[in-house]
């Protein structure tokens, strides 16, 4: 028997953006269905964002035991329990659990559904045996592990996001195939945490940021003793499962002939939309292996049905969701005309030190721009850097020469938590003059953004110019 049920919105995925949808809609009193098949709260809060920070919170204690000279602190080896690394991991996932469960979506009218979704027709979707009809369709099904086509890597046992924090020993050398933002945070965490690391990039790692600033992590990283293999390639992959965890059960191949030998493999090279299996071509929906087709309403060629998230490609961050999550809100409830813009969309690289970015690079922004300005500020100007012996990195602003802020990226402690304003600025067309006249408090590391702001008045305020008319105001006492 077929279960039919009729409602406003019907939501696949239950992750940060699909979450977000169905909260919305239902308190705002519409008859919202949830769809998921795997675990609430989606990739973020199991196999990302959430477990990916808490042992990297873990590492930097590790890695503080050891950095404590300069301080006058006797350096500390510290004694690693990693079963217990792994359980303070699961810990923090089961604190922010109850906020995605379907207990509490249930209670705030949601009828959550799990099962594997397709779509029937344009306008009906089944779920085992139970047929959704609804006004509005909202594809959330995220994204999972891009595995490159590597000879032999589907021959060996290989970690990605979805299963590395379900390891309870430290690896003894973890083989990273990607130098992107997963890859380099996992090799810094690990290697603080006690594990030998090597990372294998086909370019340069972090290759969407700054590499002015990405080079002061990048050397960061190697002076912790992580191998970075830039420009490299990989022939093969090969292993033996037989050897479980110990020295030498993956050895991997570069294209000069070099092979590494590993105790555990990473594959972190990008990500690719969960479109398989949805049935997209029978609700007309258009779509390619990099993701759904949406318009700039985040409508797909189904006018129906809206795709949010990583399944679009783009920006694969759990704030772009959210941020999606909101205009679709608007749109299917409100008929609010909605648009993306994703010039003021920031991210963060949590390595330590951390690289935080919103807007256009100097490269981009001289792409486009006859002249420009380049502001940077370091952190060794600062007082509460200096106080805390992390002086390492700089701010670094781009602007037009009307003083429009272009683009900013931070490369430095709590760099993630400075940007803020610079998204704030950017997005609102506050100018460089408004953050120069901020009155910061003493001494913070938000003074590098005061800092930095004022640095493009000083040419001027202190210019012939300006000292000729203070002697010329002299003269009236």
């Amino acid at each position: 028997m077929v279960t039919k049920i009729k409602a406003d919105i019907c939501v696949i995925g239950a992750g940060s953006g699909g979450l977000s949808v169905a909260a919305g809609a239902a308190q705002l009193g519409a008859k919202t269905v949830l769809v998921e098949r795997g675990e609430m709260g989606g990739d973020c809060l199991n196999s990302g964002c959430v477990p990916s920070k808490a042992l990297i919170a873990a590492a930097k204690h590790a890695y503080d035991m050891m950095d404590g000279e300069r301080f006058g602190i006797a350096r500390t080896k510290p004694k690693i329990d990693f079963a217990k690394v792994n359980a303070h991991v699961r810990g923090v996932i089961e604190a922010i659990a109850p906020n995605d469960s379907v207990e509490r979506f249930e209670g705030l009218g949601v009828t959550v559904i799990k099962g594997d979704a397709h779509f029937r027709d344009r306008r009906s979707l089944m779920v085992g045996t139970t047929e959704i009809r609804a006004r509005r369709f909202v594809v959330a099904t995220g994204s999972r592990a891009a595995i490159p086509p590597l000879p032999g890597l589907d021959t060996v046992p290989y970690l990605t996001n979805e299963t590395i924090f379900d390891l309870t020993e430290c690896p003894a050398h973890l083989i990273i195939i990607g130098g992107g933002p997963i890859g380099m945070e996992m090799a810094q965490a690990h290697r603080r945490l006690g594990a030998k690391v090597t990372v294998i990039d086909a370019a340069v790692p972090l290759a969407k940021d700054d590499p002015e600033l990405t080079a002061i992590v990048i050397n960061q990283l190697m002076r912790e003793g992580i191998e970075i293999l830039d420009h490299t390639r990989i022939a093969s992959v090969a292993g033996d499962e037989t050897l479980g965890n110990q020295v030498g059960a993956i050895s991997v191949t570069l294209e000069n002939g070099d092979v590494i030998h590993g105790s555990h493999l990473l594959v972190a090279a990008g990500r690719a939309p969960s479109v398989i299996g949805l049935g997209l071509e029978k609700a007309d929906v258009q779509y390619s292996l990099y993701g759904v087709n949406v318009d700039d309403s985040l409508k797909t060629s189904n006018k129906r049905i809206y795709a949010i998230g990583d399944v679009i490609g783009g920006l694969q961050f759990t704030h772009v969701a959210g941020y999606h999550a909101g205009l679709v809100i608007r749109s299917a409830l409100f008929r609010i005309p909605a648009k993306v813009d994703y010039a003021n969309i920031p991210w963060v690289t949590f390595t330590d030190p951390e690289i935080a970015h919103v807007g256009e690079t100097e490269e981009q922004a001289r792409a486009r721009y006859k002249k420009i300005n380049v502001l940077r500020w370091q952190f060794a100007e600062n007082d509460r850097a200096q106080t805390m012996r992390r002086t390492e990195g700089h701010i670094k602003i781009i602007t037009d020469m009307h003083s429009r802020i272009l683009g900013c990226t931070i490369v430095g402690p709590e760099a993630g938590e400075l940007i803020l304003p610079w998204v704030l600025a950017k997005s609102r067309g506050i100018r460089l003059s408004a953050m120069a006249g901020l009155v910061a408090p003493y001494p913070t590391l938000s003074e590098v953004s005061k800092r930095v702001a004022g640095s493009y008045y000083t040419p001027t305020l202190f210019s012939a110019r300006t000292r000729a008319l203070v002697r010329f105001l002299r003269i009236f006492g």
